[in-house]
C-alpha cells in the first residue's frame, strides 16, 4: 500500500509543470485586473475565494469595458458550467474525502481535475492525493495573482506571452491520456465542435459547454461499436 509520503511526493511532482503555468496565467491576470480598474485588494481576494482562471478573466475584462453586473454573472456562470461534469466525473474521489469533501469540492477545476482524473485511472480514487494537488494550485494561482497585481502596468501579457502558457501545458497533459477508440472520438468530436461553433460566431463560453456537453456522445458512440464489433 502507497503510504502518504509517496502520494505527497507524486502529487507536487506531477503538479509542479502545470503549476508553473498556472503561475504565468495567475501573473496575466493580477496585471490585466489592476489595469482594469480592480485595487490590490480585490484582485488578490478574488483569487483566494473564487478560485477560477478564466471566471476571473472574464469578469475583469467585462468590468472593464462596462458591462452590467447581471451580464458578467451570467458569462460566468455559463463558462463555469463545465465543473459540474468535472464533480459528477470526480465524485467518487471526493465523496471519500467524508467532512473534507466540501474543502475539495472548492477545488474542482480544469488542472486538479486532469491530475486526479489519471491517477483515479492508474490507482482508483484517491482524496488525498487530490487534495495535495489542489493546495499546490491554489497556492501558485494566489500568490501569482498577488505578483500580478504589484507588478500591474510595468507588464504586457501579451507581449510576453503569458497567456499562450496555459493552453499549451494543459494540451500536454492531454494528449498522453488519449488512449484507445473512445477517447480520440471524444477529442476530435471536440475539436470538430469547437470550430463549427467559433466560425459560427458564437461565445467561448457557450463554445465550451457545447463541446463538454456533445463530445462525450462521440466517445460513447465509440466505445458502443467497439463492444458490438467484440
Amino acid at each position: 500500500m502507497v503510504g502518504r509520503k509517496q502520494i505527497t511526493q507524486a502529487a507536487i511532482t506531477e503538479a509542479f509543470p502545470l503549476a508553473l503555468a498556472i503561475a504565468a496565467y495567475g501573473i496575466s491576470y493580477g496585471v490585466l485586473a489592476t489595469q482594469g480598474g480592480f485595487t490590490f485588494g480585490q484582485t488578490v481576494t478574488m483569487s483566494m475565494f473564487v478560485f477560477s482562471g478564466s471566471a476571473q478573466l472574464v469578469t475583469a475584462g467585462m468590468m472593464a469595458g462596462g458591462a452590467s453586473a447581471i451580464s458578467i454573472l451570467a458569462a460566468v456562470l455559463l463558462l463555469n458550467l463545465r465543473n459540474l461534469l468535472y464533480g459528477a466525473a470526480l465524485a467518487n474521489t471526493v465523496s471519500l474525502a467524508g467532512k473534507w469533501r466540501f474543502a475539495l469540492a472548492f477545488g474542482v477545476s480544469d488542472e486538479p481535475f486532469v491530475l486526479a482524473s489519471a491517477r483515479e485511472q492508474k490507482h482508483g480514487p484517491d482524496p488525498f492525493y487530490f487534495a495535495i494537488v489542489f493546495v499546490c494550485f491554489y497556492l501558485s494561482w494566489v500568490f501569482a495573482s498577488l505578483a500580478g497585481a504589484l507588478l500591474g502596468a510595468q507588464v504586457d501579457p501579451l507581449t510576453w506571452g503569458l497567456d499562450f502558457v496555459f493552453p499549451v501545458t494543459f494540451t500536454a497533459l492531454l494528449v498522453p491520456s488519449l488512449k484507445g477508440r473512445p477517447a480520440m472520438a471524444t477529442a476530435l468530436a471536440a475539436i470538430g465542435i469547437c470550430l463549427l461553433f467559433h466560425y459560427s460566431g458564437f461565445r467561448e463560453e457557450l463554445i465550451v459547454i457545447a463541446a463538454g456537453m456533445l463530445a462525450p456522445l462521440a466517445g460513447l458512440m465509440a466505445g458502443g461499436r467497439k463492444s458490438d464489433g467484440q
